[in-house]
């Protein structure tokens, strides 16, 4: 596939969505000379923001609302957002009428020559890639790096991936954060990174993908369409304290053309560990991960080091928002999974206060209420799986944690700050996706932010 191959033909773009693949997709597809209709099962108050940044591009269509199996029928390519299913209604039709249907990650793929690193996991993701990313943009400051720039992109949504693929060069390093959703598109054009590692497996999005082992199967995608070539190997990488990555390693260890490595926070120097300052154990796999990718492209640790420092936390991944009479109040919005708010509670010494709850994606809370009544002084639930977690909880009862219940996040954070004295951490680790309360997780993220800096205030 070359750009040209967009030229003059009708291109329906499925889901526009609010996380920037979609507006991503429309202006590549505009500049490539498509006629392009967008399509959401959103109305347009809802998509005010991404509708804003295309509004330069006059020529776009927007079918809002609903879908209409006429835009299916008469496209001759369907560009389709990863969060709609593979068995999607619109779909099916589309297939029955032999339509081309692809993906911005699998553009991407057919499209640019840069060294691709692809990073995909239930947990650690977003923060591996980012790390990744500024510790290969440390190694590119020194004499003798031989790629030209590193650009960050994918689900992590940092830099568009297809409105400026004509600035990747073969010279360039993309560190890519791959979703399940975005790993399931790959076996239709067999294509995967050049570099791809797994952070850690765990059940989620089983709304999505039915059962653990379809997730799994997802997310292996980035390793079985991986080119084997003996004389530049592609390179996979796992976590040594991963059951499912460990059998990945197993797996794939013996194949000729395959580099198989794998990473763990035992293999940190004293001094990488000193100069590092996000809390918890599961950062540390996080760092260890990036470090691992890192020495691959001949970053060695002084360079790792003196560059550490300069690292900044994501947004709503451990985000400390403020420390109010004595006590820190902590936004973990980005952990959807149990598994995520595990690693959260993990995280701290401190009396814990947990916020947690939100939309079911049918995921099992027996290891968080565990880990709940072990290590929290109290759980304030919140949203459609309140009561699931409350129950996993009792079970799991040890120290008594007390449990509340909110109706809102508001109501949580002053109940939250009511039960917290000086010297403990209050955090928001929903264990759950935000769709029954918020538009996302970064929705809801801003709101306990605000609602915390209100009490500080």
């Amino acid at each position: 596939m070359k750009k040209e191959f967009f030229a003059g033909k009708k291109v329906l773009i499925m889901g526009l969505g609010k996380f920037g693949g979609g507006v991503d997709v429309a202006k590549f597809a505009v500049n490539a000379g498509a006629k392009v209709t967008v399509t959401d099962i959103a109305a347009a108050e809802r998509l005010a923001e991404p509708i804003t940044q295309l509004e330069e591009f006059a020529a776009i269509e927007y079918h809002l609302g609903s879908h209409e199996r006429s835009d299916f029928e008469q496209a001759d390519i369907i560009i389709v957002n990863p969060a709609v299913a593979p068995d999607n209604e619109f779909l099916e039709f589309a297939r029955r009428h032999n339509r081309f249907i692809t993906s911005q990650v699998n553009i991407f793929f057919e499209l640019s020559a840069a060294t691709t690193i692809g990073i995909t996991g239930a947990n650690g993701k977003s923060t591996t890639a980012a790390l990744t990313a500024h510790l290969l943009r440390a190694g590119s400051t020194r004499k003798g790096f031989k790629y030209r720039k590193v650009v960050l992109s994918g689900n992590i949504g940092n830099e568009p991936l297809l409105a400026r693929i004509d600035e990747i060069s073969p010279d360039d390093l993309v560190v890519l954060e791959l979703s399940s959703f975005q790993a399931e598109q790959l076996p239709q054009i067999r294509k995967a990174p050049k570099v791809a590692l797994l952070t850690n497996l765990t059940p989620n999005h089983l709304d999505r993908h039915g059962t653990f082992a379809d997730y799994c199967r997802a997310k292996e995608n980035i390793f079985r369409f991986q080119r084997l070539d003996e004389a530049h190997p592609a390179v996979s990488i796992f976590n040594g304290r991963d059951e499912v990555g460990c059998k990945w390693f197993e797996k794939y260890s013996p194949e000729k053309g395959r580099v198989c490595i794998k990473f763990s926070p035992d293999d940190l120097s004293a001094e990488i560990r000193e100069e590092f300052t996000l809390p918890g154990r599961a950062n540390l796999e996080n760092l260890a991960a990036a470090v691992a990718i890192a020495k691959i492209f001949g970053v060695e640790d002084q360079w790792i080091k003196a560059c550490l420092g300069e690292f900044k936390p994501l947004p709503h991944r451990l985000e400390l928002v403020a420390e109010i009479a004595g006590v820190r109040w902590y936004n973990d919005s980005i952990a959807t999974t149990p598994q995520s708010a595990i690693a959260a509670l993990e995280a701290f010494d401190r009396p814990i206060i947990i916020i947690a709850g939100g939309y079911d994606k049918n995921l099992p809370f027996d290891e968080l209420g565990k880990k709940i009544s072990e290590k929290a002084k109290a759980a304030v639930l919140i949203g459609a799986t309140a009561e699931k977690i409350s129950k996993a909880i009792s079970h799991g009862r040890k120290n008594h944690a007390q449990i509340e219940f909110a109706d809102s996040l508001t109501q949580a954070v002053e109940k939250a700050g009511r039960l917290a004295l000086s010297g403990d951490v209050v955090m928001l680790s929903p264990a759950c996706a935000s769709y029954d309360m918020f538009d996302n997780f970064q929705h809801r993220g801003q709101e306990f932010t605000r609602l915390v800096l209100g009490l500080k205030a």
